[in-house]
């Protein structure tokens, strides 16, 4: 009889565990985190495949997830601070790789100059 139960307890143990994932996705889905402390408006970036619009952030906020075709690393990415316009732009994606399916974050920071392409930095982390 003990080894019985421990038989039942054994296999619905086995049965209870799932091999479920949440962190799995079949899909490039990219959010943007303002780390900054200004406020981000009128964001677009394009990751090679076309001009993606991102809602206004907050310092120290983050967006919701997009969904991507193709990215890598890093990206084009125009904003505004204080009705300025500032642009982080890649010279081209020669010898990059694609990133993989799953979830990222462009980690935007500005700076304190007032130049057009030198204000934005990005840091891609993986989710």
């Amino acid at each position: 009889m003990k080894k019985i139960l421990t038989l039942i307890i054994s296999i619905s143990m086995l049965i209870s565990c799932s091999n479920n994932d949440d962190n799995i996705t079949s899909e490039l889905n990219i959010r943007l985190s303002n780390v900054s402390q200004y406020d981000f408006q009128n964001i677009v970036v394009n990751t090679s495949t076309g001009n993606t619009a991102f809602e206004n952030i907050s310092p120290q906020e983050m967006t919701s997830y997009k969904t991507f075709k193709t990215a890598y690393r890093y990206a084009y990415v125009k904003l505004e601070i204080d009705g300025e316009t500032y642009t982080l732009q890649p010279s081209d994606y020669v010898g990059e790789t694609p990133l993989k399916k799953g979830n990222y974050t462009y980690q935007i920071d500005a700076n304190d100059s007032q130049e057009q392409y030198e204000k934005l930095t990005l840091t891609l982390i993986k989710e």
